[in-house]
């Protein structure tokens, strides 16, 4: 894989079945007194969320607190004693193992150019997050593989759930939404919570649901480092070495071919600004793996827009096989798309040429 960790890559697939098993038969304890055999964690008792769940979680994958017992209390002087106190205290001191974000005051942010209010799950995360990639993959912590999977990790997971126990909206706007969506990790985490109408609300059942919930949480992390391991950093490399030679496809730099088949919008807009690409890309090219045709497809102005910034001219929209290499100029043309945002060729260079006209229409 280009630019990719050929030891990340290789031991990816031997932890991904064990990583699963380790998860699901996970023992978490929980105690009302401290054990000497082991460090005690504690968080609040009562309702849970689903940031603290992960911190637990988190925090218990470390070797510092591996498999530390779990204590669900607000007695300030039961969380003084313990060896790390999680979403409640209203301390927030890493030193000491202190991660709670409800006190007065309290303004801490991942960095990295990220804003977001953090979590008790972003606290414990950036702490100890990097250790954890490191170890899941038997990587130095400094290694760049770690780095870039630390920051996409927290990009692609744990912000949501600090910013959705924080109150933050994904949207600056005061409209209502279209639509209702309660299918986050933190909703689903949230809906654990023993319900109102069930007439058991002991602390016995409360920690065997938040057992539960520490797992789904924990399931879903491990999931998420494992598909950035696997999936999202090699093709960001496969993007990045792409984008570098642009300009050996066309002296324009506006087009990339893409060497391998692979999720290339999820990367295209961070690298162009990564690598201070300017102009900015118009077209992809890249072979179909199923047709074996080629496609020509025009990057969109943001990730989360279907608006493309050059789409195919207007004149080539709809048409298809002969007609469409008539009105192009071009052979072994195939479709254009009704909104331009993607057409085919049989050929390599139909594809190619089809992008140069379209930059000069």
């Amino acid at each position: 894989m280009l630019g990719f960790s050929k030891n990340l890559s290789q031991i990816f697939y031997k932890h991904l079945v064990c990583n699963k098993r380790c998860v699901s038969s996970s023992v978490f304890s929980f105690s009302t007194s401290a054990n000497l055999a082991k460090r005690v964690v504690g968080t609040h008792n009562g309702k849970f969320h689903c940031d603290e769940a992960l911190a637990c979680f988190l925090i218990r994958s470390t070797d510092k607190f591996s498999n530390a017992h779990i204590i669900r209390s607000r007695d300030p002087q039961v969380l003084e004693t313990l060896d790390a106190v999680l979403d409640v205290g209203g301390v927030y001191d890493p030193s000491r193992d202190r991660y709670d974000h409800h006190q007065k005051g309290f303004h801490e942010v991942f960095g990295h150019g990220f804003t977001t209010k953090l979590s008790s799950a972003g606290l414990v995360y950036k702490q100890y997050g990097a250790e954890l990639i490191a170890k899941e993959f038997q990587l130095n912590e400094g290694h760049q593989d770690v780095h870039e999977l630390f920051l996409a990790v927290y990009k692609n997971f744990v912000e949501a759930i600090d910013a959705a126990d924080n109150g933050i909206n994904q949207y600056d706007t005061y409209q209502p939404p279209r639509y209702v969506n309660n299918t986050s990790l933190s909703q689903r985490v949230g809906r654990l919570n023993l319900d109102w109408v069930d007439p058991s609300q002991s602390s016995e059942r409360e920690d065997e649901a938040f057992q539960l919930a520490m797992k789904v949480a924990g399931t879903e992390f491990m999931e998420s480092i494992h598909f950035h391991a696997k999936s999202w950093l090699p093709a960001r490399s496969i993007v990045r070495e792409c984008l570098a030679s642009r300009e050996d496809i066309d002296s324009s730099g506006e087009i990339m071919v893409l060497t391998k088949s692979c999720p290339w919008k999820l990367h295209i807009f961070e690298l162009e600004e990564k690598m201070k690409i300017n102009p900015s890309i118009k077209y992809v090219i890249y072979q179909d793996d199923r047709s074996e045709n080629w496609r020509i497809q025009a990057v969109a102005v943001s990730p989360d827009k279907f608006e493309s910034r050059k789409p195919l001219p207007l004149p080539w929209r709809g048409l298809v096989d002969d007609e469409l290499s008539e009105a192009t100029g071009i052979p072994c043309c195939v479709f254009v798309h009704m909104s331009g945002f993607i057409g085919g060729n049989q050929s390599y260079e139909g594809a190619l040429d089809m992008a140069r006209t379209s930059l000069k229409a």
